[in-house]
């Protein structure tokens, strides 16, 4: 079999910026980044930016503007550079920040937009409902929902993998961990489309109040009648007499749910499109039933189920790379950047199933490193594992240079997969 160290034109794809730097026609020193080219393939525009301009402005497509860092020593540098805040109350003078939050609601209690102190006694509060031993427990039943999944759909018939596997079998675990009916996820599911990809900003707000609303209403019932899921460990978890409030609980639940199901339903759209590619990866994969963690690994590094970190706030200059980023400025750190950056990977355009791929950025770095990786490799890994393990013979049921992608800054994800599954 040949080593997955040597190129191969198989893996010289869509997502291959070795392959595609040549397609990138903007002049990426001072012009647009976020283009349709970006949104095919943003592998190929982020190799360019490594080289000509690693820190520099660029345009959002929804108006304004964030610094982008796309070499990986200044992305994981940047992750614990405190300049750099969560909370946009770091651009007022100390004097003029109020001590509610800048944004008003649940939104503004999220970890993912505090510092410390505030970020320090959430994320203790919070790591008392999200444990190790709950999230492993987990496994029979992610199982359970995947095969399930799978029984619904029709063998040698074109389906669409992301719409009837790699977004619902996250959804349905994060839901049944917070306790939301399986008649609203599908509104779930809506509502965190609508606020990750390019949508009008009154869209975006409108879809965050009808989420934090319908949180805020399941955290009063859990608060009445708790049971053993994760909103009724966030209300009865405590220390020395501190408690979550409800803003905070709803805070929390928000991003878990974006951030519980995105994550998973990238990764395990971007591995299946790898190894639909591949022979020799798929069969690699195969033989490896039982123990798919460290290919796993690799898929989070190659993928990058989160594109761009959100947003953070320079308090004062911050120099990255060799370039001042003034104070006041918003910065966006790229994960899918860093975790191709050839500096830090031989290679990283390659999936290679013999790499050590530790030291990859896809959860972030630092206290902010997420919350939910745990949870994300375990499913990513049954998802895969139960795939292979029913239909190995998969196909596209499309040319893969066919599929579209979804518009969204914060993510690289497939709108759609068809494929054909085949024992």
């Amino acid at each position: 079999m040949r080593s997955l160290n040597e190129p191969s034109p198989k893996l010289r794809g869509p997502h291959s910026a070795a392959a595609t730097l040549g397609v990138v026609t903007a002049d990426l020193t001072t012009g647009p980044v976020f283009t349709d080219e970006y949104w095919v393939d943003p592998y190929a525009t982020l190799a360019r930016l490594r080289e000509v301009a690693p820190v520099r402005e660029v345009d959002l497509p929804d108006g304004g503007s964030t610094w982008l860092v796309t070499r990986y020593d200044d992305v994981r540098a940047a992750f614990t550079d405190p300049r750099l805040a969560k909370d946009p109350r770091a651009l007022l003078p100390e004097a003029e920040r109020p001590v509610e939050p800048l944004i008003p609601g649940p939104t503004g209690r999220m970890l993912l937009l505090n510092d410390p102190p505030v970020h320090t006694r959430l994320r203790k509060l919070v790591v008392q409902a999200f444990t190790v031993r709950r999230v492993a427990a987990l496994r029979p039943r992610i199982s359970q929902i995947a095969t399930a999944l799978l029984d619904a759909l029709p063998p040698d018939e074109p389906v669409d993998l992301v719409a009837t596997y790699a977004v619902p079998l996250p959804m349905a675990v994060i839901c049944e961990l917070l306790g939301v009916p399986p008649v609203d996820r599908e509104a779930f599911a809506q509502w965190s489309n609508t606020m990750i990809d390019e949508s009008p900003q009154e869209a975006k707000q409108q879809a965050s109040a009808s989420l934090a609303a319908y949180l805020g209403e399941l955290v009063d019932a859990k608060r009445a009648e708790p049971d053993d899921g994760l909103l009724s460990g966030l209300v009865v978890a405590s220390d020395d007499g501190d408690r979550l409030t409800d803003e905070e609980i709803v805070g929390m639940g928000m991003i878990l749910l974006i951030a519980g199901h995105e994550t998973t339903a990238n990764l395990v759209t971007n591995s299946v499109f790898a190894l639909l590619r591949d022979p020799d990866l798929r069969a690699r994969a195969i033989a490896a039933q039982g123990s798919l963690a460290p290919l796993v690994e690799e898929f989070l590094r190659w993928g990058s189920p989160v594109a761009n970190a959100p947003v953070r706030f320079a308090a004062a200059d911050v120099e990255l790379g060799g370039v001042v980023i003034p104070a006041g400025a918003t910065v966006t750190l790229s994960l899918a950047a860093a975790n191709r950056d050839p500096a830090r990977f031989d290679a990283p355009e390659l999936h290679d199933a013999d790499r050590d791929p530790s030291g990859h950025l896809a959860f972030g770095h630092g206290i902010h490193f997420c919350l939910g990786a745990s949870l994300a490799r375990l499913e990513g890994e049954v998802a895969l594992g139960t795939l292979l393990d029913r239909f190995p013979a998969i196909e596209p049921a499309v040319p893969l240079s066919d599929v579209t992608y979804r518009h969204s800054v914060l993510i690289h994800a497939l709108a759609s997969l068809p494929v054909r599954l085949r024992p």
